[in-house]
């Protein structure tokens, strides 16, 4: 085989972190546009402006989502088994607030009443809300562990709580999906719109850098004084996976989670990312450069993703209750022979993928306004 299994691993540890990063960039725009609906549009006709600049795309940009759950249920199925059976009734939640999205944007234009469309657009935003809110959750209870195990035959058992899920700690991270979001979407409608609410939408923006600058680096100060996983002895990056095969010891020490920028001082590019994007886009959203402001949020958007993969490195999911036990690159990925059919599959239908997207949003580029609105009233929400 060309590629060794550790390799194999590195590949497809990459891959899924790129498809979290794609769906954070694409889907990212759409919900924070959702959440912002109710703020920075302040008539029927400006909700239609917003609505309409994402309808053309928010389905095709759901797609990075559907690849990265994908993803993660064939190349890592010891992971897929965990976080479904740990994250349940999460899980659940966001399922209904994604399913509110699409029934909100054909619902609301279906009866003139302004009562009836103030109502699907709360329900759209809070939507948008709930799911930015609980992925950020769940990345935050990555670092803290779960606590689940697994029993001879592999089964996984979880003995927490869904409200256990969310702490202070957690909710931080909750908060800056949230804001990342809102940033990417403010940045969006922004470049998509004119007049009072790309305004608006700038204001939001920059405000919203300013909080993600202060929370991002008040979670880095917490990394560096609770105690993190760091793994002790030798382990075979080429064996098996098998979760129970542990000949190493997972300890709990302070700081542990910076450590791989010690060890791998590259990684220290990720929140590096994260810091110029966030800057660079409050300076173009200041000066109104609305393309350079979506380019730059996206970057940012890119580190603050990436600096969670660096981070937890090589764990994909420790467990707080049987440290050992802890999922990792080099114990949960699936098989050689489906990592390489994967992987080639990969090759062939991403760029597909990207060629698709890349034409769709160059035939759909341009400002939406209210002629915009009028001239296509027979297809527009």
């Amino acid at each position: 085989m060309i590629l060794d299994y550790e390799l194999l691993r590195l590949i497809w540890w990459g891959l899924l972190g790129v498809l979290l990063i794609g769906f954070a960039i694409m889907d990212g725009f759409d919900l924070g546009m959702a959440i912002l609906l109710p703020w920075v549009a302040k008539t029927d006709m400006q909700r239609r402006i917003l609505i309409n600049s994402v309808a053309p795309v928010w389905e095709g940009n759901q797609v990075w989502l559907i690849l990265g759950a994908g993803s993660i249920f064939a190349a890592w199925p010891a992971l897929y088994a965990t976080v479904f059976s740990s994250f349940y009734l999460a899980m659940f939640l966001v399922l209904a607030s994604l399913i509110i999205r699409p029934v909100a944007f054909k619902y609301r234009s279906k009866m003139p009443s302004m009562r009836w469309r103030t109502t699907w657009d709360t329900l759209l935003s809070v939507a948008g809300i709930i799911t930015t809110l609980v992925f950020g959750v769940a990345m935050g209870n990555l670092f803290l562990g779960i606590p689940f195990s697994f029993d001879e035959t592999l089964r996984v058992f979880y003995t927490g709580s869904f409200w256990q899920l969310f702490t202070p700690f957690t909710l931080i991270f909750g908060v800056i999906s949230v804001l990342m979001f809102i940033m990417q979407g403010a940045a969006y409608i922004h470049l998509k719109t004119t007049q009072d609410i790309a305004r608006r939408a700038r204001c939001v923006g920059m405000c919203s850098i300013a909080l993600l600058l202060i929370s991002f680096s008040a979670v880095g100060v917490w990394l560096n004084i609770m105690p993190g996983y760091l793994m002790d002895g030798v382990f075979d990056t080429s064996g098996p996976s098998k979760p129970l095969m542990a000949n190493y010891q997972v300890l709990q020490v302070s700081g542990a989670w910076l450590q791989n920028y010690v060890t791998y001082p590259w990684m220290l590019s990720a929140p590096i990312i994260a810091y110029v994007g966030l800057i660079m886009t409050a300076i173009h959203l200041k000066i109104n450069k609305a393309g350079l402001a979506f380019i730059t949020s996206s970057l940012a958007v890119f580190g603050l993703v990436a600096t969670v993969g660096v981070s937890l490195f090589p764990f994909l999911l420790p467990s707080s209750s049987h440290a050992t036990q802890s999922l990792l690159v080099w114990n949960a990925s699936s098989s050689p022979l489906t990592l390489v059919v994967m992987l080639i599959a990969t090759a062939i239908f991403i760029p597909l993928i990207l060629i698709y997207t890349t034409w769709v949003y160059r035939v759909l580029r341009g400002k939406i306004t209210v002629e915009t609105i009028n001239e296509n009233a027979d297809n527009a929400y």
